[in-house]
C-alpha cells in the first residue's frame, strides 16, 4: 500500500481527482486530495492565495501522513510540489508532473513561454490584477478536448479565478533536497494547455522517468482508469 497526495492545478480543486480517488483506493491505497487555499471548498480570499500558502498547505498534508507519499502535482500543481519537496524531501517517496510545470530554480510558471498553448493568448484578467480566469470558448479544446460533455460542464461550473500571485513567484529549490527526490514526468501528448514541446523542454531540462499518454490536458479524467494503472505502477 502507498500514499498519494494529489494536487490540482490552475483554477482547479479536489473535484479534479474525484475519478481517481475511488480507483486508488479500491487497488488499497490511501489517497488525500486537498483543495488548495482559495480553491474548491476552501474560502480563503483570493487577494491571499500566494505561492507560500500553496506550498505551507501541501507541507502540512505531507507533515500528516504515517510515511513518505507519491506526491502527484497536475499544471500549475507541478511548481507547488517541486517548492514542496524542497522544504520537505524526507516526506516524499517520488514527484509525479502531471502534464504539468516543472520549474527550475529561479523559474516561475507564468515565466515558462509556450506559444502554443491555447490558454496562454486567451487569459481575461481582473480589472484590479489579483486574479485571472480563462475565455469560457477554448476551455474544451485546451484543456478537455477528449473529455465528455458532462465532465466539462461540471469542470466550468466548479472553476474559480486564479490568483496571479503564485504564478509570478519564482521557485527555490536545491539539489541537496529538491533535486534528490525521484521524478516522473506524465507527458500528455495531446495537450493544447501546456504544449508537449514545452513539457519535453521542462523534463529533459530536469530528468525525469519520463511516461506518456495519448490525451489532453486533463487525463483524470478522459481516462482514469490508465492514469490509475500509471500511477500504481511507480
Amino acid at each position: 500500500m502507498s500514499t498519494y497526495v494529489l494536487i490540482h492545478g490552475g483554477l482547479g480543486g479536489a473535484w479534479c481527482w474525484d475519478k481517481v480517488v475511488p480507483l486508488l483506493e479500491e487497488r488499497g491505497h490511501r489517497v488525500v486530495a486537498p483543495d488548495l487555499p482559495g480553491h474548491g471548498r476552501d474560502t480563503t480570499p483570493v487577494s491571499e492565495v500566494t505561492m507560500e500558502a500553496y506550498v505551507n498547505c501541501v507541507c502540512n498534508v505531507l507533515d500528516a501522513q504515517p510515511e513518505p507519499v507519491i506526491l502527484v502535482g497536475h499544471s500549475m500543481g507541478g511548481a507547488i510540489i517541486t517548492q514542496a519537496a524542497e522544504y520537505r524531501p524526507d516526506r516524499i517517496k517520488t514527484l509525479v508532473y502531471l502534464a504539468a510545470f516543472l520549474p527550475q530554480n529561479g523559474e516561475f510558471t507564468g515565466g515558462i513561454d509556450d506559444t502554443e498553448s491555447l490558454l496562454r493568448p486567451n487569459v481575461v484578467m481582473s480589472d484590479d490584477g489579483s486574479y485571472i480566469t480563462f475565455r469560457d470558448e477554448i476551455l474544451k479544446e485546451a484543456c478537455y478536448a477528449d473529455c465528455s460533455d458532462e465532465d466539462v460542464a461540471r469542470a466550468k461550473s466548479l472553476m474559480c479565478p486564479q490568483a496571479t500571485l503564485p504564478n509570478i513567484t519564482p521557485v527555490v529549490t536545491t539539489e541537496a533536497n529538491f533535486g534528490r527526490v525521484p521524478r516522473v514526468y506524465i507527458t500528455t501528448l495531446r495537450d493544447r494547455a501546456l504544449s508537449p514541446y514545452v513539457q519535453k523542454q521542462m523534463y529533459t531540462a530536469l530528468p525525469c522517468r519520463v511516461i506518456s499518454m495519448d490525451t489532453s490536458h486533463s487525463p483524470m479524467f478522459s481516462t482514469p482508469g490508465e492514469l490509475v494503472d500509471i500511477l500504481v505502477s511507480l
